[in-house]
């Protein structure tokens, strides 16, 4: 926007408060996910993405066969691993989401123990 004399008015337009960086990084994760509470759920739905995805298309280019209850298995564990260590704080993690968490990872165990192997008979 113009102003009079051709000037540009700026207009502050926040959508949340942005963290302050100065109580470290715990600190910055519990302001973050006050302001959006779905942002450690996306980030630990991102990490086993990237982990099962990114590993069971890899191991499929390199072999042309892909362990999918191994990748979901090492994918739930390291989700499990981050969360406990995100309980550390208290805000991070509520109990809900621990629980699912646990949930997936025991389903993910059952799959990946119950599933045969490509060697298997």
């Amino acid at each position: 926007m113009h102003g009079n004399h051709g000037g540009v008015i700026q207009t502050k337009m926040t959508i949340y408060d942005v963290p302050n960086f100065t109580g470290g990084v715990d600190e910055t994760l519990i302001q973050v996910a006050t302001e959006v509470p779905s942002f450690i759920i996306g980030m630990l739905i991102f990490i086993f993405g990237v982990i099962f995805l990114g590993g069971s298309s890899t191991q499929k280019k390199r072999t042309g066969y892909a362990d999918y209850p191994m990748w979901a298995i090492m994918g739930s564990l390291s989700i499990l691993v981050v969360t406990l260590i995100l309980t550390i704080k208290e805000g991070l993690i509520n109990l809900e989401t621990l629980g699912i968490i646990v949930a997936i990872t025991i389903l993910s165990g059952l799959w990946f123990f119950l599933s045969r192997g490509r060697g298997e008979i």
